[in-house]
């Protein structure tokens, strides 16, 4: 189970659930019952960044073929009772939160995306960077041409879901809204605004990560086991 909350991804951070330790216990039934507890750094984390990870821990699970039933609870969370209503009900986001909310989450999802993308941008170009590689070069590039690894099999993937291409041939640099390559001239703005994001990212995961180890000093994460 635990593997398949791994999917699960912090929308602002771009880390899974399980490795930034939102996941407080997770016990599973011999009749295939699933129970999820889920907290956050603060009691007032971002409504919309919980529902989504709450909402998709709950999708991933219900999905398993040895599942029966899941229920997936946000603790120690302001909106917890709209959130997990709304989640156990598979109503949305405005339904959940009746007359507060006007919008469904998906243009949230897809700007964290795209930022994640921008980020996975700034770690697959810094080593060519490194080594001389100038923004000629650069903007004639494609996924192809880079060595392969694990930041540019993570790139690939965040490009796929924003519906960008992200097979060999595709250009190592585009825009993340239209999939336009970035030209030449454009490069360096470009990977600027990819090093911003990407340090805005580990310095808010940073920060979630110490926030959360002072709110639950000694407590278990991630524990799995039978109900």
């Amino acid at each position: 189970m635990l593997s398949a909350l791994d999917l699960v991804r912090d929308p602002e951070l771009d880390e899974p659930i399980t490795t930034l330790g939102f996941v407080a216990s997770c016990h599973v039934s011999a009749a295939g019952d699933v129970v999820v507890r889920l907290r956050l750094p603060t009691y007032f984390c971002a409504p919309n960044f919980a529902f989504l990870m709450v909402a998709d821990a709950y999708d991933v699970l219900a999905a398993l073929p040895e599942v029966r039933t899941v229920d997936v609870t946000l603790e120690d969370h302001f909106a917890a009772a709209q959130i997990n209503a709304g989640v156990a009900a598979r109503a949305g986001f405005v339904a959940a939160f009746d007359g507060e909310a006007a919008d469904e989450l998906d243009e949230l999802r897809r700007t964290f995306v795209s930022k994640a993308m921008l980020a996975g941008t700034d770690q697959v170009c810094r080593p060519l960077v490194a080594t001389g590689t100038d923004p000629d070069a650069l903007a004639r590039l494609t996924l192809g041409d880079v060595p392969p690894s694990a930041d540019l099999d993570r790139l690939r993937r965040r490009r796929a879901e924003l519906g960008l291409r992200s097979d060999d041939g595709a250009a190592l640099l585009v825009d993340p809204a239209t999939g336009t390559p970035v030209a030449a001239a454009g490069v360096p703005q470009h990977l600027g605004f990819a090093r911003l994001t990407r340090t805005g990212i580990e310095a808010n995961t940073g920060i979630c990560r110490g926030m959360l180890q002072h709110r639950y000093a000694g407590a278990g994460a991630g524990e799995e086991g039978p109900g």
